[in-house]
């Protein structure tokens, strides 16, 4: 794997999950907007790790970057989880 796509891959899965998290919000205002930022802040805060843990591998890097993409999916689905909870709750 290359590490600038899976920078880049980083920044566009984050970033899509902050722009829905950011559109429920100005589409719903005054709804559960502390709810929201609090996940924005944990995927701002998965951003920043996923970042650092890339820039700095450890051991055989095809199986790091492998077990690291995997983290981020996962994490992403669990801020995604919250974001539904959340959603469904605000309807």
């Amino acid at each position: 794997m290359n590490l600038r796509v899976f920078k880049k891959d980083i920044e566009y899965f984050v970033g899509e999950f902050i722009d829905d998290c950011s559109l429920f919000v100005a589409i719903n205002p005054h709804k559960n907007s502390d709810e929201i930022a609090q996940i924005i802040d944990e995927a701002v805060d998965l951003y920043n790790d996923l970042k650092s843990k890339a820039n700095h591998p450890e051991g055989n890097k095809r199986a790091f970057y492998q077990a690291l993409t995997k983290e981020m999916f996962e994490k992403l689905d669990a801020l995604c989880e919250k974001l539904s909870t959340i959603v469904s709750k605000a309807a």
